[in-house]
């Protein structure tokens, strides 16, 4: 794989398998995480998706020689509405299992109000993320996210159409979230790495538009490192073959603009976070399908 790209795609995958469509077994998605831990292309996978309720359970299926092991299971918490037991149980887990690492929590939707209430409970070495439908005005969330240091999480997808946002809603929020410098991560219906038509329903044969990882990791990485206008961002997005895009070694470049490796770097770093994703193997297969990997 082309050096920008692999820094574009490091650690971009939160596995997600017990989610919809997937929506596996706990063993089921603790075997594919392993299995993809141990493969070729684990430089692209990240945490484990984890809902709070199901922490217990999740430690119970864990070999006990896992315990004494140097790399615990990275974890990503989905805090429930009933955020403060859940925090109280992932504070006493911290303490008493090394077998794993909760690295990031998210939260389900709040407002601005209770963002606000519960920002002292929020561990501070963890990354957070809170949950931001696409029908509330952004503005007071971003205010509150700033003060607070967290980032923002955007659902691009589901299991029906209306799941999915439309190219400018989701170009918007990337802009304002880049000029206000607040970290996001996005989930749901980003299982191929280039924008196309999918199925939301087998049964109906329902059709709609699905966002591609790599169109939406591009196009945050533009609008965070050289602030382009919304109607460049949502044309990135709405690329539909990757030969729109100039791919080297050194840079990825779009029309009459290009970002070198070092500015890629830093925007996963800062900014694009990950995807949660439900499958680990489809994006794979895309990329192999692109002849990008």
């Amino acid at each position: 794989m082309l050096t920008s790209l692999k820094q574009l795609l490091t650690r971009i995958i939160d596995y997600a398998g017990l989610f919809p469509p997937a929506q596996l077994s706990l063993p089921e998605a603790i075997n594919i995480y392993d299995r993809a831990h141990a493969s070729p292309h684990c430089w692209m996978l990240d945490r484990f998706v984890l809902p709070a309720a199901r922490l217990l359970e999740f430690i119970k299926l864990l070999p006990s020689e896992n315990a004494a092991s140097s790399q615990p299971y990275s974890l990503s918490v989905i805090v429930s509405r009933n955020w403060r037991s859940d925090l109280e149980q992932i504070y006493q887990l911290t303490k008493t299992e090394p077998s794993i690492r909760i690295s990031a929590l998210e939260f389900a939707p709040l407002s601005p109000i209770e963002i606000q209430s519960i920002r002292l409970e929020i561990p501070t070495e963890v990354d957070t993320f809170f949950e931001i439908p696409f029908n509330v005005d952004l503005e007071p969330y971003l205010d509150i996210l700033h003060q607070i240091g967290a980032g923002a999480k955007l659902r691009t997808g589901g299991i029906t159409s209306d799941a999915f946002p439309n190219s400018t809603q989701l170009g918007q929020r990337i802009l304002s979230l880049a000029n206000a410098r607040i970290p996001f991560k996005v989930t749901a219906g980003l299982h191929h790495a280039i924008r196309g038509h999918c199925f939301t329903d087998a049964l109906n044969r329902t059709s709609t538009t699905m966002h591609g990882f790599l169109n939406v990791a591009i196009a945050s990485a533009f609008a965070y490192q050289q602030a382009i206008p919304l109607n460049e961002v949502v044309a990135i997005l709405e690329e539909s073959s990757i030969d729109a895009f100039q791919l080297s070694d050194i840079e990825i470049g779009w029309h009459e603009f290009s970002l070198p490796r070092s500015a890629i770097e830093y925007s996963r770093q800062q900014f694009f976070r990950s995807v949660g994703s439900c499958s680990f193997e489809e994006p794979i297969h895309d990329l192999y399908n692109l002849k990008l990997l």
